[in-house]
């Protein structure tokens, strides 16, 4: 070169090496130089540190980008993103806030790292308020060298309170940005003044732009995994209800088949039972138990409903539509339409999940097309008895091989003998007594607008007593019973049908209603009544007992009481007549009084008494 001296030539070569070799400003300045070779020397170390700087950094913000997308929990990558800030810019605090856009668009704090207060990690900041509210407002990246004494941004007391809880003096922001909408802001503070260089906001904001989208990545994977969970539990939500609908219609297939099959009801509450692992109970509208059945732990331990509690609940249920709990049971009424027909108890499962509850409530819809069978075949079956009954008391002497041939078609034997009884109530309708009474009798009818039963019994006057008891209780009204009999044959029976009619008449004469008898119970009443008088049991059953004392003893006791009732009562002319002391007179009298009861001078006894002694004296 001309006018270039050698060793000019020289220490440009060496500073040539030096520079490719990556020598410091230091190491340059050691070589012998002219001013201005040395100026461009320095002038390329200082562009090549800011490239190397800049690449370094670069690098350093893909690869924290690099992992922020692979990061998948939200709170894992803001934490990774502050972290990050706060190790690009090396700075003491680095921190981030978020847009609480379901409030009034105010931001607040998120995620720290360095922070040592509380209270700055608590900050909330309005829209437009302190740096960070103004980054969120504009949208643009602010940066202060000394905040506290900043005019350029609105003051609050609670941020500057936090901002010097912190000890923060220099504050770089930038927003999180998606399009056109900011999510937050990013921060890097010092507890010192610094000025941070345009080349740092750079990194912080290209930085921040990666860290927006991370965080939008994360919320649409946790936004996406918390739906498809909603789906799946959606999903088994679906697939329970498609199961329980498919064990409803297979049991209620099952119990359908059951029924049309022939099945009772006690076979039915098997398989209820079986099905819901529980007790059941099936009773008719009347409360009487129809069938029962016991599955699991039920069958040791069995839950009794009291009766109160079940008719409570049953109404209930009736009402709702629907099966109801009553204490650990479960109670659904039996309806056909409006009609109540039953109900069905579910024992041994206090808590029933709805699927099987409805199943529950279909096998009383099943349980309803049973008992409605059973009525329409009772109710044939008791038109064919009752016409029986109908045929037999009124022409009994016309046909009756007929008459027998049909009894025997129904599984009664007419030529056995049996006990007619004649039923009354009042206050209640003769179908339903028939019901009733059919439960109790062979057979059971209406004839002459009377209920009648037929019964195997050869104690009429205790089938009397005991039927007009269980009726009475069950109907809540007085039910009467007259009964006769037993008796053989249809001729004997219609005969034995009139005799209880005349019984029924005369306790319903005497008095006597919601009682049961039969003509040996009414006393003369029923000697006269009877068609078939028995003078010795009357005698027998009104005076065995002295008659017996004084067969035994060989007293006159019968004779006294004779002399007693001729005389009229009176003492005196009693033991004139017996020809013995007035006091044996009276003795023996409290002897007869032992025999035949205290009430043996009542007046209806004493007439019984007095026919028993005269019949007596003219059968001896």
């Amino acid at each position: 070169m001309t006018g270039t001296r050698p060793e000019d030539g020289a220490a440009a070569r060496r500073l040539l090496e030096l520079l490719s070799a990556g020598a410091s400003s230091d190491e340059l300045a050691r070589v012998p130089a002219d001013s201005a070779t040395m100026q461009l020397a320095m002038h390329i170390r200082r562009t090549l540190d800011a490239h190397s700087r800049r690449e370094t950094e670069l690098t350093a913000l893909f690869a924290t980008a690099s992992d922020l997308a692979r990061l998948r929990d939200l709170d894992a990558v803001l934490r990774s993103i502050v972290r990050r800030a706060r190790m690009l810019l090396r700075a003491d605090v680095s921190y981030l806030t978020l847009n609480d856009h379901s409030d009034d668009g105010s931001t607040y704090m998120r995620v720290t790292d360095g922070s040592a207060s509380a209270v700055f990690q608590q900050v909330r900041l309005g829209v437009g308020e302190g740096l960070g509210g103004l980054v969120a407002q504009t949208s643009r990246p602010y940066a202060t060298r000394d905040y506290p004494n900043d005019e350029r941004f609105e003051h609050t007391g609670s941020i500057d309170n936090a901002v010097n809880d912190e000890g923060l003096i220099a504050i770089l922001g930038v927003p999180l940005s998606l399009g056109e909408q900011v999510i937050g802001v990013l921060f890097a503070a010092e507890r010192r003044p610094r000025s941070f260089s345009p080349d740092e906001v750079a990194l912080l904001s290209s930085f921040a732009d990666h860290a927006a989208i991370a965080i939008d990545n994360a919320r649409l994977i946790e936004e996406s995994a918390a739906a498809l969970a909603e789906l799946g539990a959606a999903n088994e939500t679906i697939k329970a209800h498609h199961e329980s609908l498919a064990r409803a219609q297979d049991a209620h297939d099952r119990l359908t088949e059951l029924v049309l099959g022939g099945a009772d009801v006690s076979e039915v509450a098997a398989a209820v039972a079986s099905m819901l692992d529980g007790g059941i109970v099936v009773c008719d509208a009347d409360g009487t138990e129809l069938g029962r059945a016991a599955a699991g732990r039920t069958r040791t331990t069995r839950v009794r409903v009291p009766a109160r509690a079940l008719s409570r609940a049953l109404a209930a249920s009736r009402s709702a539509g629907k099966a109801v709990a009553e204490g650990d049971a479960w109670v659904c009424a039996v309806m056909a339409g409006p009609q109540l027909l039953g109900s069905i108890v579910l024992t041994g499962r206090p808590d029933l999940a709805d699927a099987d509850r409805r199943l529950f409530e279909r096998a009383g819809v099943v349980t309803a097309l049973l008992l409605l069978l059973r009525r329409s075949a009772a109710e044939a079956e008791d038109r064919v008895r009752g016409e029986l009954v109908a045929d037999l008391l009124t022409a009994p002497e016309r046909d009756p091989a007929a008459l027998l041939d049909r009894g025997r078609r129904l599984g009664v034997d007419l030529d056995a003998p049996h006990t007619v009884l004649t039923l009354h109530a009042e206050g209640v309708s003769r179908g339903r007594l028939t019901s009733l009474a059919a439960r109790r009798a062979v057979l059971a009818g209406v004839f002459a607008e009377r209920v009648v039963m037929l019964a195997e019994t050869d104690r009429p006057g205790a089938l009397a007593r005991r039927t007009a008891t269980e009726l009475s209780e069950a109907l809540d009204c007085p039910v009467t019973v007259g009964a006769a009999g037993p008796a053989s044959g249809p001729a004997a029976l219609a005969r034995a049908h009139a005799e209880s009619v005349r019984c029924l008449r005369a306790l319903l004469a005497l008095g006597r209603r919601g009682h049961g008898a039969d003509p040996a119970d009414l006393g003369f009443v029923g000697l006269v009544l009877g068609d078939r008088t028995d003078v010795e049991a009357f005698v027998r059953s009104t005076l065995g007992p002295v008659l017996d004392y004084d067969a035994a003893r060989g007293t006159e006791l019968l004779r006294t009481l004779r002399a007693y009732f001729a005389a009229g009562g009176n003492l005196t002319r009693a033991k004139d007549e017996l020809h013995v002391h007035v006091n044996t007179v009276a003795q023996r009298l409290e002897r007869i009084a032992s025999l035949l009861g205290d009430d043996w001078q009542q007046p209806d006894r004493s007439l019984e008494l007095q026919l028993a002694l005269r019949l007596h004296t003219l059968s001896s």
